[in-house]
């Protein structure tokens, strides 16, 4: 599946901004971005919910830019599963196979396969109300599964469960998904369920995309400022660059020099530092670069996995975090501490001014 220069506007706003991607077949694909991005607008014009102003949409050699949803090869399970609360669940799973005017010996067939594929069996039965928010959602996969689509497109399907449900539903999306060997497209605002579930990730801002890559390679391999903040446990840093070389930055941040890895910066130029908490120590291991970062402690909180520091660093205007390992005993509020993180946590780019409001705002 590909989309080739999507534009889409909606009356003076642009939604989407000449977006290109493929999909592979049999690949799980996350589009992840804050609110607003455009990502459901695009799996909507993927559904054919929406058609775009401008560009094409494509399933294998298929022009399907102008067909209707029942026509793509498609299904879509949305963020509130849309189940026919006056329907059984056998009904409810039924429901697409008998628009399509699919004999009934074959739907009866199918749908005890997808209820098996599912735990539903026993539940087909019942109606939606008398379901939990886990078997609903089980339901509103098998509605999509059972007409077997080309593509599986699915709208933050999780987004309304408790974080518990969140988390075992999501590994049982990813082993059915590897099972059924499906093309998948999944939409999310939540970053770690992207990076559990996708082969490959588009990160989107403003009707763009910012950068399309493996989970790894995004939060490890940032290819602009915006993927390396939104990416993690993150803070900024400015300052200007006093150095470089090998790879590597050199950067003034109010009375010390920090050393990153450099992403197209000169000496004299701005620089905007993204910093991944992770990984924080209050003594360098022996391999490894490690960053030394000298501040004071704003607060220390454990958190059970960690312990989280924020750090106040002389002549700048806000926090940091960096993410001590749990049996480190935190230190007091207005403590001078020195911290080291992995050199490879840093990453330094020219400074983009809207992203950088936008991050001082949320600090």
């Amino acid at each position: 599946m590909r989309v080739e220069g999507v534009v889409k506007r909606f009356g003076r706003t642009v939604a989407l901004r000449g977006v290109s991607l493929e999909v592979r077949g049999g690949e799980f694909f996350a589009i992840l971005g804050p609110s607003g991005c455009g990502k459901t607008t695009l799996l909507r014009i993927i559904a054919g919910f929406e058609y775009p102003d401008e560009g094409r949409v494509y399933l294998g050699d298929r022009d399907v830019t102008e067909l209707p949803p029942d026509k793509r090869g498609t299904v879509m399970v949305f963020q509130n599963w849309a189940l026919w609360p006056h329907m059984t669940v056998y009904d409810n799973i039924a429901f697409g196979l008998r628009l399509r005017r699919v004999p009934e010996h074959e739907i009866r067939r199918r749908v005890q396969w997808v209820l098996d594929l599912l735990g539903l069996r026993g539940l087909e039965g019942r109606y939606p109300g008398q379901l939990s928010g886990g078997q609903q959602q089980r339901v509103a996969l098998a509605r999509a599964l059972v007409v077997e689509p080309e593509v599986l497109l699915l709208d933050e399907p999780l987004s309304n469960l408790d974080a518990k449900l969140r988390l075992r539903l999501r590994g049982e999306i990813k082993a059915l998904q590897r099972k059924l060997g499906i093309t998948a497209i999944y939409v999310t605002h939540d970053q770690e369920e992207a990076m559990s579930l996708a082969d490959r990730i588009a990160l989107m801002r403003d009707g763009r995309i910012e950068q399309i890559g493996m989970p790894e390679q995004l939060y490890r391999s940032p290819a602009t400022l915006f993927t390396a903040l939104f990416l993690g446990r993150t803070s900024l840093l400015l300052g200007k660059v006093t150095d470089v070389g090998h790879g590597r930055v050199y950067v003034r941040v109010g009375e010390q020099v920090i050393e990153a890895v450099n992403h197209g910066l000169s000496v004299g130029d701005e620089a905007a530092i993204a910093v991944k908490a992770e990984g924080g120590r209050l003594q360098p291991a022996a391999n490894g670069d490690w960053v030394q970062l000298t501040g004071t402690v704003t607060v220390a909180m454990y958190l059970g996995a960690f312990t989280e520091l924020r750090l106040r660093l002389p002549g700048t205007s806000h926090d940091i975090i960096v993410d001590l390992p749990p049996q480190v005993k935190p230190p007091e509020s207005g403590a001078t501490v020195t911290v080291y993180l992995p050199v490879e946590n840093l990453h330094a780019f020219p400074v983009e001014e809207d992203v950088v409001k936008e991050m001082l705002e949320q600090a």
